[in-house]
């Protein structure tokens, strides 16, 4: 057996010992250039801390957060300046080489003179700038100017009726018809072109002075005034003739005091000939986000704008097919009569 073979963990340990050794050394040796292999002062600066690269300045940004930051207004000699380029917005199109100074050239967008975008804090450099609304009102800048309100608040409006739309009529076409009466009574129909229908027959004849019907279409609506005998012309053969005529007054709220005339009988040929109607127009409003919103009134009836206002300040005073007439009172205390037509907006006095 080698010697070697014999003393087996004599030299592992002799071994492991050198090895150790070895490493303390070489770490003893590194300590001094750590500073240099890392640029890392350990030692630190001021109450033994580690330094940081730049952290003198810390407390130069600090300083900083507790300065004043305002923007101040920049001026131009006496003009204050609100862009931060250089570059023109406007030119004219006769010399590209010339910038338009608001101030000083002619309206970029007539009529409206340039100063009021200025004033009104409004970038005048759109090509629809005029038709824009920035307060969604319903209003444009250029009726905002034409009205002299804020185009800014959408509490400042133009006055509202220029965004009414008369969208169409809706009215119901009736007649009355009297039969032959006894003692001043009559029977009475009524027939409209809704289908709807009433009937006091010889039965249950109308006396004067009493409402009619008593239920059903129209109940209530109508009081019969009286009747009297007139001569009139009967057309057909060119003669005077002994007509009985009856007078009956309408009850509806916005026709009440209205006299109808009618013979008696009434016969199927001449009906056309006496027939009436109750008139209602659909509006909508074009403003306020009501676009489209569609509401209904009646001949004869005041209405509010919006329709949810309690001031009731327009009067629908006339409904036909085509058009309808409203009066109101302007902020001056003026009566005034518009007439609009169907599907538009434009006002035409009367």
């Amino acid at each position: 057996m080698s010697w070697f073979s014999t003393n087996y963990e004599k030299v592992v340990l002799g071994a492991a010992i050198g090895a150790a050794l070895g490493l303390a050394y070489l770490g003893w040796s590194k300590h001094g250039s750590v500073e240099t292999d890392f640029s890392i002062d350990l030692r630190g600066r001021g109450n033994n801390q580690t330094a940081v690269r730049d952290a003198d300045l810390i407390p130069q940004a600090l300083a900083s957060l507790k300065m004043d930051h305002s923007w101040l207004q920049a001026l131009d000699m006496d003009r204050p300046v609100d862009l931060f380029t250089g570059i023109p917005l406007f030119i004219k199109s006769s010399a590209p080489d010339e910038p338009i100074d608001l101030l000083k050239d002619a309206p970029v967008h007539p009529p409206i003179p340039n100063i009021w975008w200025i004033q009104n804090r409004l970038d005048p450099g759109y090509a629809d700038t005029l038709n824009r609304d920035p307060d969604h009102d319903g209003f444009s800048n250029v009726e905002e100017f034409k009205a002299k309100t804020d185009p800014n608040s959408a509490r400042s409006l133009p006055s509202l009726i220029t965004k009414l739309m008369f969208v169409k009529e809706d009215s119901l076409t009736w007649v009355l018809r009297p039969g032959y009466g006894l003692d001043g009574s009559f029977p009475i129909v009524y027939e409209d072109s809704k289908g709807g229908a009433n009937k006091a027959g010889a039965a249950e004849m109308i006396a004067p002075g009493t409402l009619f019907f008593s239920k059903g279409v129209m109940a209530n609506r109508f009081k019969l005034l009286g009747s009297e005998v007139r001569k009139e012309l009967n057309k057909k053969i060119n003669i005077e003739m002994e007509q009985m005529i009856v007078r009956i007054e309408d009850q509806r709220p916005n026709k009440k005091g209205t006299v109808y005339e009618l013979p008696a009988p009434l016969s199927d040929q001449r009906k056309n000939d006496y027939r009436q109607y109750d008139r209602t127009a659909i509006f909508s409003l074009e403003a306020l986000g009501l676009n489209g919103k569609e509401f209904k009134v009646e001949e004869n009836t005041t209405f509010a704008l919006p329709p949810s206002n309690p001031n009731k300040n327009y009067l629908v005073k006339a409904i036909t097919p085509e058009s309808v007439t409203i009066e109101f009172y302007n902020a001056a205390g003026d009566k005034k009569t518009l007439r609009i037509n169907k599907g538009r907006q434009i006002l035409m006095p009367e």
